[in-house]
């Protein structure tokens, strides 16, 4: 709309209504009885304010705030919600740090909201946030169940159990433990222990889960999944390499288009499978640095991503493909 298809008398108005309604804070059903108008009028001139310049809104994002790169990746990747948090220099322990800080402000507000969540268990930076978050959690979370299993040298074992432990204790539940190897030696091996009571009390939990909390793989792994031998071995990196593989949630690798890698590796693996994944439709990934970004970007692509809580450098690469 332009000013000049506008009367004086209405621009007066519509100035009126909206100084009234934005500077002196008077509600509109307030406005519209001081003036002798109806509350739709009012609304609709507050909108005409806008349309013809009289009102100018803008938003002023505190320092280390990124709305809108956060929205711009939202709407570029189809993702819920995007958080970017200021980390400084990739890779250190500030690093992790300022993610897991970043990461437990948005935990604290959500995961209290659902019954079963899962964890994934070697991710350094989501320990790093629930390590940061306040606690505890008010809300219905009854229990916290691994989604891998975190069976291997004792002291990654520990790793493991801590951030399932830890994630339980924020939130009052109950921690459940997948007490098996990720990986196994063979798939026959990995059917026997998928037979196993423990095991199927585990998986029925996953059919429950309404939010995955989970980290993003690279095929150079983790320090903790490298320490505990539940990575994959040289063959099978071979192997997932001229496969096109590019990262992975949970050792379920996809390739750069976010499109499932089927591997003999994967037929080894003990944990939540890449269907329970879709159908839960609720995967929230803490993770950056450089060296994740080829991985993140893929799994955006792919979908398998809805929330997304990752440093301001990997945002900026993303946002400019």
């Amino acid at each position: 709309m332009r000013a000049h298809y506008v009367s004086d008398g209405q621009l007066r108005l519509i100035s009126r209504v909206a100084g009234m309604y934005y500077m002196e804070r008077l509600s509109q059903p307030v406005i519209a009885r001081q003036l002798s108008l109806s509350q739709a009028s009012v609304s609709r001139m507050l909108k005409q304010g806008v349309e013809l310049g009289i009102v100018r809104i803008s938003v002023s994002a505190p320092e280390g705030i990124f709305f809108e790169l956060e929205r711009d990746l939202e709407k570029k990747y189809g993702v819920r919600e995007v958080v970017v948090a200021d980390c400084g220099e990739d890779g250190g322990n500030l690093f992790f740090k300022a993610l897991g800080k970043a990461a437990a402000s948005w935990l604290d507000v959500h995961v209290g909201a659902h019954e079963v969540v899962g964890v994934s268990s070697w991710s350094e930076t989501l320990y790093a946030a629930v390590e940061a978050m306040r606690g505890p959690i008010s809300g219905k979370t009854s229990h916290i169940v691994q989604l891998l299993g975190g069976l291997g040298v004792s002291s990654s074992v520990s790793f493991a159990a801590q951030l399932t432990e830890s994630m339980a204790r924020v939130t009052g539940a109950q921690g459940v433990f997948l007490m098996l190897p990720g990986i196994c030696e063979s798939e026959e091996g990995r059917n026997v222990l998928l037979d196993d009571v423990t095991c199927r009390d585990v998986f029925g939990l996953y059919e429950r889960a309404t939010m995955l909390l989970v980290g993003i793989g690279s095929l150079s792994p983790s320090h903790h999944l490298r320490e505990s031998r539940n990575e994959a071995n040289s063959a099978d990196i071979e192997e997932l390499r001229s496969l096109g593989a590019a990262g992975d949630i949970c050792l379920r690798y996809f390739d750069a288009e976010g499109k499932m890698v089927d591997s003999n590796f994967d037929r080894r693996v003990i944990g939540i499978s890449p269907e329970q994944i879709r159908k839960i439709g609720n995967t929230v990934v803490v993770d950056g640095g450089m060296k994740k970004l080829e991985a993140i970007r893929a799994a955006l692509k792919g979908g398998w991503i809805n929330a997304l809580i990752t440093d301001f450098e990997v945002a900026s690469k993303l946002a400019a493909d």
